[in-house]
């Protein structure tokens, strides 16, 4: 059945320091922000919430959407939108999700935004995050081209 998967993430800097989970996302990458799928009659700002309290174990509330992105290829279409948060507490490293039970998410840390790059994250996306996201609201396309 063809289906079509919403996912959110959330974009959490502090002090020149991006927070990154540490995840199978990709063979060039294994790090990712907080996030992932929505559920059903669940909001994007809910979702959010929820999936950044399960992976972090912090309490946000949620800003500007940054970007919207696609990954689409044979077997799957994924639309994400990706939202900047704010932290306003809870405790670091005390996620709740079964993602921690599973070894899906092996750590999570703030990484200065300098090392973006040497984490398998674009040329595309690390400009965005050194000019502040300055195209806001944008539509950044399928992933995979």
């Amino acid at each position: 059945m063809e289906q079509i998967i919403v996912r959110v993430n959330g974009v959490l800097i502090e002090d020149g320091r991006i927070l990154l989970v540490e995840q199978d996302v990709s063979a060039a990458r294994k790090w990712a922000h907080p996030g992932g799928k929505l559920e059903f009659g669940e909001t994007l700002k809910q979702a959010i919430i929820r999936e950044f309290k399960e992976e972090t174990g912090l309490d946000i509330s949620v800003g500007d959407l940054l970007f919207i992105t696609e990954r689409i290829n044979k077997d799957s279409h994924v639309v994400i939108a990706s939202f900047q948060v704010s932290k306003t507490g809870g405790k670091f490293g005390t996620g709740t999700g079964e993602e921690f039970a599973t070894g899906k998410i092996k750590s999570i840390r703030m990484v200065p935004l300098d090392e973006l790059a040497n984490l398998g994250f674009s040329s595309d996306y690390c400009n965005l995050v050194k000019t502040g996201f300055s195209k806001r609201g944008s539509y950044r396309g399928n992933i995979l081209d």
